[in-house]
């Protein structure tokens, strides 16, 4: 798919960025119909356009008239302006990562593109579900379901059941996923890498597997006492029955889920976050998304935000506004549905807040892929989603039906329940990185469904202490090209966080109905897009050089420190009240159509902005799901 040929500097730079947004908008719209199971979708068509995608991005003749583009500058710095240097350098450092010259390396990864199609569209039809103990009747039921379910049901039996259904996962989709590693393994050694995370890692991060996890390493290391003392405490507290992986969830959030749930309604949670955005000055620059937020059959069992548009500027000055598409996996009438879904808008709307904002003089600065950090994305939608766990956001928030606040109580009791074990969640995000490490480094002629399997358990038991309530083979990453070799993104990603929330407290005292917070964030993360470092960004945006050092404060406070803390803020939050309160207009600088499947449920565009979208959509919720709960 090349397009290079011998043209002007600027002839080239249109050319290539012509052929980017062609290539990227059909495989993400054909990516998009695939995992939301629209009609018409075809995994073969996902296949061929993802095929083509990286063929131009992989095509060595791209990356060398890129290069010829910059060797004829050369001294001559006034015959590249400064946005045409910058374009044609972003582009030498994205075909870097994509180029295979050698034709059996491009065979082999149409290859594993046709595997991993046909390992996805299984997985989607899979027979998932689980049986009820008490009558034996077998219940349909999403992976975030049965987790769900496992976290709120009173049942013993049940979340037992629950467990054993996602355990099935696993054995469903290790058989094709061992070619798959098999076949990852051959393409990158191909490539001269150790193995296809060394490959994966060097693409994305700028730096390969041995120095990624020396940074690991170092965090397990500190906080391998801290699980161990978690561990402990629960079993002390729950009895030992409570570190099964079945009871496990609903030991640290059974009580509290139910307490809080009545707070976080479903219907109202889009209208929450974009209020809550709203009121940090997060504008998303005329941009349009498409949510598709409810569970059902066939969809992808995975809340994610990708851009068949992405954003840039072109050399005319006209500004090309993103186009995302945002999905999660909620069930409206399901105990903890509301939360769970507010978490992933803000989650998700974190990403398109960040896509959305990118402006710079090539589309190649705004896609998702390598070059562009996975720390550097994650850290924009873990900073906002981690929004709804301070006491600041719930008490201006999260309010039931009748407009009632949540009371300090249910916050306190969260807070008692769940501060000694935040060290779980730091565990499980590290096991998937050090899974998928052991994954491509087992010989070749171990990799083999059985082995896979068990070596799951083997990290699960090793970095977890025990079995995981979110077992290694139902977490999606690992399978899908994207998002394999990925994980460890959200781990550097949450240092990243607590160091930027560290430093926005010490510089405004608070980043909840902050704008400050907002402008920050455009300007300091957001903007660059992936042309610059992220490493460089967190030093540049908060003063210092990124360190787990906030992190491993907030696992060692007291609970009695965080719970005076955040009883301050939330008096605070309740008498302020939101800064935009409920039924004001707003705006976000953003079409938003909400959807299901290939129903379109609302409109900002048509239905009276983004408020009357949000009211469509709340009597959807409710003729849908809640009136018949």
């Amino acid at each position: 798919m090349a397009v290079a040929t011998e043209v002007s500097a600027q002839e080239l730079i249109d050319r290539l960025n012509a052929a980017y947004e062609k290539a990227h908008v059909q495989y993400e719209e054909n990516f998009w119909a695939t995992k939301m199971d629209l009609k018409g979708a075809s995994s073969e068509a996902l296949a061929s356009t993802k095929t083509a995608y990286e063929a131009f991005l992989g095509d060595p003749t791209n990356l060398a008239a890129v290069r010829r583009a910059l060797a004829a500058a050369g001294s001559d710095k006034s015959s590249l302006s400064p946005e045409q240097e910058k374009a044609l350098h972003i582009m030498e450092r994205t075909f870097k990562c994509y180029i295979m010259e050698d034709p059996k390396a491009a065979e082999l990864k149409e290859k594993i593109n046709n595997l991993e199609a046909d390992l996805s569209k299984a997985r989607n039809t899979m027979s998932l579900g689980y049986t009820d103990p008490a009558t034996g009747t077998f219940h349909a039921a999403s992976s975030v379901q049965l987790r769900n379910t496992m976290r709120v049901s009173d049942d013993e039996a049940t979340r037992k059941a629950c467990y054993e259904g996602v355990r099935t996962i696993g054995p469903f989709v290790a058989e094709r996923f061992a070619e798959i590693v098999k076949q990852r393994n051959r393409l990158a050694r191909l490539l001269g890498f150790e193995d296809f995370y060394d490959y994966k890692v060097t693409a994305a991060e700028g730096f390969g597997k041995a120095r990624l996890f020396s940074i690991l390493d170092d965090l397990e290391a500190q906080t391998a006492p801290l699980l161990a003392a978690a561990r402990e405490r629960l079993a002390r507290e729950k009895g030992a029955s409570a570190l099964e992986p079945h009871n496990q969830s609903y030991a640290l959030a059974g009580d509290t889920e139910k307490a809080q749930d009545p707070y976080f309604p479903f219907e109202q949670a889009v209208d929450v976050w974009a209020r809550t955005f709203a009121a940090l000055g997060i504008k998303y620059m005329d941009s349009t998304m498409t949510l598709d937020l409810c569970d059902r059959t066939g969809k992808y069992s995975n809340g994610f935000c990708h851009w068949p548009q992405v954003a840039w500027r072109k050399p005319d000055g006209s500004f090309v506004p993103a186009k995302a598409n945002f999905t999660s996996l909620a069930t409206p009438s399901q105990v903890g549905s509301g939360r769970t879904a507010l978490a992933t808008l803000l989650h998700e709307g974190g990403h398109a807040a960040h896509f959305a904002n990118i402006d710079q003089p090539s589309p190649f600065f705004s896609q998702e892929r390598a070059p562009t950090s996975v720390a550097y994305a994650e850290t924009q939608s873990m900073f906002l989603d981690a929004l709804i766990h301070d006491a600041a956001w719930m008490g201006r928030y999260a309010l039931d039906r009748q407009g009632g606040v949540v009371p300090w109580s249910v916050i306190a009791e969260s807070i008692k329940a769940t501060q000694p074990y935040d060290v779980f969640s730091l565990r499980a995000m590290i096991a998937v990185p050090y899974f998928e490490k052991a994954l491509y480094e087992l010989p070749e002629e171990e990799v083999t469904a059985e082995r896979i399997i068990s070596l799951a358990d083997e990290v699960e038991k090793r970095v977890q202490g025990g079995l995981s309530p979110r077992p290694l083979l139902s977490v999606p990453h690992p399978l899908s090209d994207e998002s394999s070799c990925y994980y460890h993104g959200y781990v550097l990603a949450e240092m990243a966080v607590k160091q930027t929330r560290a430093y926005f407290k010490s510089k405004y005292d608070k980043i909840v109905d902050n704008p400050a917070i907002g402008k920050e964030l455009t300007e300091g993360y957001w903007r660059p897009g992936n042309g610059a470092m992220f490493l460089d960004l967190v030093a540049g945006l908060t003063g210092r050089p990124l360190a787990a050092d906030d992190w491993v404060h907030d696992l060692q406070r007291s609970v009695e420190d965080l719970l005076r803390e955040e009883e301050a803020a939330y008096k605070e939050a309740v008498a302020a009240g939101p800064a935009i309160k409920p039924g004001q207009p707003f705006d976000l600088g953003m079409r938003v159509r909400l959807v299901h499947g290939d129903e379109l449920i609302s409109d900002s565009a048509e239905d009276g902005g983004l408020a009357g979208a949000c009211d469509k959509f709340k009597a959807w919720v409710d003729k849908t799901y809640l009136t018949k709960a």
